[in-house]
């Protein structure tokens, strides 16, 4: 018994969760029809009965007159033999049975058959058979109403004298009967499959028509997502009913998660300003240290010049974790720096001899074909200074580095290359966010982890994009970054390079050669 509880209560949950996962307008379409169908049902079954009752009562009552019409006929005739027939009769027999295809029977009271409605009776003699193909019945007992082979009897007692008795049989086939009763039910059923049918198809429209407010706000919801502008407006209905009131709860809160927004953009654009502008104001300190610290540095022996050279050192940290913040802050608030016409090739040159001093454990190669393209020498300069940076950080000693530049497709392309250890997979889809560090032989892991995200900023304030690519046959990782042609930002002024300088202060090194650079 448990067991048996146990399972049923197993089937009432699974129909239940089932019955959850069916749209609405099926749930009520079908509620519909279920309750249409109960009460056609039980309409169907009462009408049905009461019906199959009343034709019934009629069939019995139709026999029973025709009877007594019969009784009142029946005359008896005596032959030379003082025997009885139905000659006498004043009835077209084979007429009267005919139009309802029902057999007449007149016996006498020893249970010899007298006449039936066939011709060949009328004038009969006691004793005749039945013909072949004719029904036969038992000679009745009692008055009465009763079903044999077939028929329904209605048998009386018929008194012609004294002691002269007979009985009358009077009988009709059941089949009309059943016919007329199962075509009651015939249309009873199609009654209530119809009556079914017509209120699933009703109770679809009604809960399509019902659902449609629902359907609105579904789309300008949708509408809302894609484009996610929480001003949309949301339909308002002349009902005052739940889906109104669902309406204005959204457009409510849309309006506060709006607001919420505003603010909360409002309070970013102002943390981004100010970290653009204390990272401008730092620059000029810094660099100012940074030249006293130098002088120290030379001027000092000893302890108090590693000590100065150590300051030094840190400084120059901070003077490029400085300029690192100022260039991702004014990519945030977008403050827009004049485009030069630069040639990315002059760039890849600079980069790769500033790194000179730090690569000596790894063969750098580079190719520097002419690619000319608008854009900002100092933030360019950057990018391909991290991307060097980080194969030479992220590979141990010996790693081949190939760097090169040119034209593909009519698009200024750098690559940057390597054959060491790859990038991590699970690092893959996070290398350009910032602060994100990755382990390195050579310690790039004590990096800022915002090399990669300077990369990235750099691309999309020139409408490049950057491309990640791990390479199975070299064991490598390859970083492709195409630029726009020279002469697409139509939006943008673009002004002569100029004397083609690097503002070093917002570079990474401050490394002898940049300071020549600078100075020449």
């Amino acid at each position: 018994m448990a067991s048996l509880g146990s399972s049923i209560r197993s089937a009432a949950r699974a129909t239940f969760f089932a019955y959850r996962r069916v749209p609405v307008r099926w749930r009520l379409g079908g509620g519909s029809a279920a309750l249409t169908f109960v009460i056609l049902t039980g309409f169907a079954g009462v009408v049905g009965v009461l019906t199959e009752q009343q034709i019934t009562d009629q069939f019995s009552s139709q026999m029973n007159l025709a009877t007594q019409y019969l009784q009142g006929l029946m005359k008896p005739v005596y032959t030379a033999t003082h025997t009885l027939n139905c000659a006498g009769v004043d009835l077209d027999l084979p007429s009267f049975a005919g139009a309802d295809n029902a057999q007449i029977r007149v016996f006498d009271d020893s249970g010899a058959l007298l006449c039936t409605q066939a011709p060949s009776y009328m004038t009969g003699v006691s004793g005749d058979t039945v013909p072949r193909g004719v029904p036969s019945f038992t000679v009745p007992t009692a008055r009465g109403v009763y079903d044999e082979d077939g028929y329904r009897l209605s048998a009386v007692r018929i008194n012609w004298k004294p002691n002269d008795h007979g009985w009358l049989v009077y009988a009709r086939p059941l089949d009309s009967i059943e016919d007329t009763i199962g075509r009651l039910k015939l249309f009873l059923g199609l009654g209530v499959f119809g009556g079914t049918i017509l209120a699933l198809l009703a109770g679809l429209l009604v809960a399509q028509r019902a659902m449609r407010p629902v359907s609105e706000l579904t789309e300008v919801t949708r509408e809302i997502e894609r484009t996610r502008d929480p001003t949309l407006r949301l339909p308002h209905f002349d009902a005052d009913d739940e889906v109104s009131e669902l309406a204005r709860t959204l457009e409510g809160m849309l309006a506060a998660l709006d607001s919420a927004r505003t603010e909360s953009d409002a309070a970013l654009n102002r943390q981004r300003e100010f970290v653009a502008d204390a990272s401008h104001e730092l620059r000029t300190p810094l660099t100012s240290v940074l030249a006293n610290l130098e002088l120290l540095a030379d001027e000092l022996d000893g302890e108090q010049a590693e000590s100065a050279k150590s300051a030094l050192r840190a400084t120059r940290r901070m003077r490029r974790l400085v300029a690192d913040l100022l260039l991702l802050a004014r990519a945030d608030i977008e403050r827009r720096q004049p485009l030069r016409a630069i040639d990315l090739a002059a760039r890849l040159t600079d980069a790769a001899a500033e790194l000179g001093p730090v690569s000596a454990e790894h063969v750098l190669t580079i190719a520097p074909e002419t690619a000319r393209l608008d854009g900002i020498g100092d933030d360019l300069h950057r990018m391909i200074l991290n991307l060097l940076e980080n194969a030479i950080s992220h590979t141990p000693p010996g790693t081949h580095i190939q760097a090169r530049t040119g034209i593909e497709n009519g698009h200024p392309v750098l690559v940057v290359e390597d054959n060491g250890p790859g990038i991590p997979p699970e690092l893959r889809a996070r290398v350009f966010e910032r602060f994100v560090r990755g382990g390195g032989d050579a310690g790039g892991s004590r990096g800022t982890g915002l090399g990669l995200a300077i990369v990235s900023a750099v691309a999309d304030a020139h409408g490049a994009s950057v491309e990640l690519q791990s390479l199975p046959s070299l064991r490598g990782t390859r970083f492709k970054v195409s630029f726009p042609a020279a002469g697409t930002h139509a939006h943008r002024a673009v002004v002569p390079d100029g004397a083609d300088e690097l503002d070093q202060t917002s570079t990474t090194t401050g490394s002898t050669i940049g300071r020549r650079r600078s100075l020449s």
